[in-house]
């Protein structure tokens, strides 16, 4: 790197931090591809080992693996003895990096070279205007499944579905529950198995999370379930009135091309005793509210990595990851929600979750 002068204690602490990134972006990317080689499980809970040992454990190259242990040695991730050239992973980190503790955030790094592989595309986008279409992010709904994973799923029964009052009674008893937006449709599959006495259905536009959510519950033999491929974009028009006693959508609206179609289709499909109920992005719609978020930057890289740019590239409105608790909730009302409850949870930083009625 080249020297700097610095002039003054502002740039010096802001060339400290960029320093920083530049370093953490790496053990992000080694982080990465350990969680999806493998490499902390196999060296989870285990006594030190060498790299050929780690090599054979995992199934993997030993050089490929002596070379990325070097990197967590040296982000302070993975620890060394020297003499005896063996490497362990402590199990406080183990805890964090694996699917061993409450949350494994080593899913997370992912989204930095899942996202650093349309760069080029994005780039295009700033001097030409449109998107980055869907069918550029092979992976996407892989990690999202397994991002929903550690925040909806782990929530589901105890917290997210009774904040509605009388809700899990309800799905007890037997109602229609609709899943926009549902990937890979984990939420439904569970609440299906949980609730045989309601009826589940599953709209996405991806073939893909829908091949998938449909051979899942196929295994599960969940006969009170269904998934649909369908573009949510003409929802307010085609949606069928009064069809449904519960709509749910999880982080599904700030991506789509048509928001404000899908959430008035969502209002006309409810029944008059219906609920809606809505996970999405905890943010501001106003940038200088989001300074302290705690994942502010990482969210506005994924908004014009993706979220955005998909809804763009489909001719819609780009709405974004960050569009904020105040745009949504302007959006609800003018979707004709009168009856609107937003709540945070304490596992959960990064979203809000809206209970509305009509």
């Amino acid at each position: 790197m080249c020297d700097i002068a610095i002039t003054t204690p502002d740039q010096a602490s802001f060339e400290s931090r960029l320093v920083q990134a530049l370093n953490q972006s790496g053990m992000l990317l080694l982080t990465s591809i350990g969680h999806r080689t493998g490499l902390f499980e196999a060296l989870a809970g285990q006594p030190p080992l060498t790299s050929q040992a780690l090599a054979e454990r995992s199934g993997l190259q030993e050089r490929y693996v002596r070379e990325w242990l070097g990197g967590m040695v040296a982000a302070e991730v993975v620890e060394t003895e020297p003499e005896t050239a063996t490497y362990w992973l402590p199990d406080e980190r183990a805890e964090l990096l694996t699917d061993a503790g409450p949350a494994n955030l080593a899913i997370y790094s992912q989204f930095i070279s899942l996202l650093g592989g349309v760069e080029d595309d994005v780039v295009r986008c700033f001097r030409e205007g449109g998107g980055v279409p869907y069918s550029r992010y092979p992976r996407f709904q892989e990690v999202m499944a397994s991002d929903s994973g550690q925040t909806v799923l782990p929530a589901l029964f105890d917290a997210i579905l009774p904040l509605a009052p009388g809700l899990i009674e309800r799905l007890e008893d037997g109602i229609r529950v609709l899943d926009c937006a549902c990937g890979r449709g984990r939420a439904l599959l569970s609440m299906a198995e949980r609730f045989p006495a309601s009826r589940f259905v599953g709209y996405d536009l991806s073939a893909e999370a829908i091949t998938w959510a449909r051979q899942a519950a196929e295994r599960a033999g969940l006969d009170n379930l269904t998934f649909e491929v369908r573009d949510l974009s003409d929802f307010d028009a085609t949606a069928e009135p009064g069809a449904f006693e519960l709509v749910t959508t999880f982080d599904g609206i700030h991506d789509q091309a048509q928001p404000r179609r899908l959430l008035a289709g969502i209002h006309r499909t409810l029944t008059d005793d219906g609920v809606y109920l809505v996970q999405d992005i905890h943010a501001s719609s106003h940038h200088h509210r989001d300074r302290e978020h705690p994942l502010g930057a990482m969210l506005y890289a994924v908004s014009v990595s993706h979220c955005m740019t998909v809804s763009l590239a489909q001719g819609g409105e780009g709405l974004g990851t960050m569009w904020g608790r105040e745009r949504a909730l302007e959006y609800l009302q003018e979707a004709g929600f009168r009856d609107i409850r937003v709540h945070q949870l304490e596992h959960d930083i990064q979203n809000d979750y809206f209970v509305c009625r009509p």
